[in-house]
């Protein structure tokens, strides 16, 4: 199949790890590349990457995953929404196991008779919404700058329509100013970045300057094993030739001027403010928020939440896998009581989430 099986090719992928020894060893001390994308996280796991490469060579996971960065007072605030009176909770499926305060999810919730739906797009909320006149109907809009575009258009599309009883409670965050917070983390030392594919189709190169600017390194890399071994051959690359720089390694996909269209959209709907992530606590600039002009749609203005004193899960070390500072064989919960199948904080629920990954892979 043209674009993946030629990225797929055994041959290619041992040619890209034999320059990768010779670079690794050109450079003779250790380097920490750290991915922040979960589909990265995924492939890295799925096909092995980090067992083939020197041992100098150390591949990280950063925050890439929505659901699992987003934190518990955003979970909790979400069990409240979803819990009141006619109301239409919808979101996508990873969110319904991601716990709360006292393990309590929204999957629970619906068990309980709660109205919460799984949406493919958050476009079918329209039609929810038409369908369910006298209900609410609440979108939990979750992502980053690959999904939150369409929520704009979306909000759009309602405001022409005229449609009254659809909100959307945000929890969009924006990918670069995160990485900057982890580039100027004293607990980390990073060298290079795998930049995230899908979200570099929208916002393009030079939203990593921070990347650059820093001194390291920075390659968008797509999501097949040629892909992340040509990204990571990149990186070194560039460690050694000491010149830092945006490179694309994922060019069938990824322009340096993103979709200028699509961040228009996004910009006409919301303004950037401090957001929460799990782990890296409020990062400037993450957050995106209603403008005033489409303040009718934000659901956190439509209901009153009370104050909600929100408690991490009881040993669960998402917030410290997520920043890159252990792997998940360090938190006290992987594979004992935190599975798949019973996941104790939400890097386990995610198919893309750190936990997961390395509980189906390593």
């Amino acid at each position: 199949m043209k674009y993946v099986d030629e990225y797929r090719d055994n041959a290619v992928a041992q040619g890209l790890l034999s320059g990768i020894r010779k670079r690794s060893d050109k450079i003779g001390k250790k380097i920490t590349i750290m991915e922040v994308c979960g589909s990265h996280t995924t492939a890295i796991g799925h096909y092995g990457i980090r067992g083939l490469l020197p041992e100098n060579i150390r591949l990280v996971s950063g925050p890439g995953c929505p659901v699992c960065v987003t934190s518990i007072h955003d979970v909790d605030n979400a069990l409240y929404l979803a819990n009141q009176k006619n109301i239409v909770f919808t979101t996508f499926g990873d969110m319904l196991r991601v716990p709360g305060t006292q393990g309590r999810t929204l999957q629970q919730l619906r068990a309980a008779g709660a109205d919460i739906r799984v949406i493919a797009s958050p476009a079918d909320c329209c039609a929810l919404a038409e369908a369910n006149a006298t209900k609410e109907v609440i979108f939990m809009g979750i992502g980053f700058e690959t999904t939150s575009p369409t929520v704009a258009s979306v909000v759009m599309s309602c405001n022409k329509k005229g449609i009254q009883n659809f909100s959307v409670f945000s929890v969009h965050k924006r990918i670069p100013p995160a990485i900057e917070a982890l580039i100027n983390d004293p607990q980390l030392t990073i060298d290079g970045f795998l930049c995230p594919g899908h979200v570099s189709i929208m916002i393009g190169t030079q939203a990593y300057r921070c990347i650059t600017d820093s001194g390291r390194a920075a390659v968008v890399a797509g999501f097949e094993p040629v892909d992340v071994l040509e990204g990571i051959f990149m990186i070194l690359g560039q460690i050694i030739e000491k010149k830092k720089e945006v490179l694309i390694q994922y060019s069938r996909a990824v322009h340096s001027g993103g979709n200028p269209k699509a961040m228009a959209l996004l910009d006409t709907v919301f303004y950037t403010a401090p957001a929460a992530w799990r782990g890296l606590g409020e990062i400037p600039g993450t957050g995106l928020f209603f403008r005033d002009e489409y303040k009718k749609f934000d659901a956190l203005k439509q209901f009153e939440i009370p104050a909600i004193a929100s408690e991490e899960i009881r040993g669960c070390r998402c917030g410290d896998i997520l920043r890159g500072i252990i792997s998940p064989h360090d938190c006290p919960l992987f594979k004992k009581v935190c599975t798949p199948a019973n996941p104790g904080g939400p890097c386990m629920v995610s198919s893309e989430g750190t936990c997961a990954v390395y509980y189906k892979y390593h």
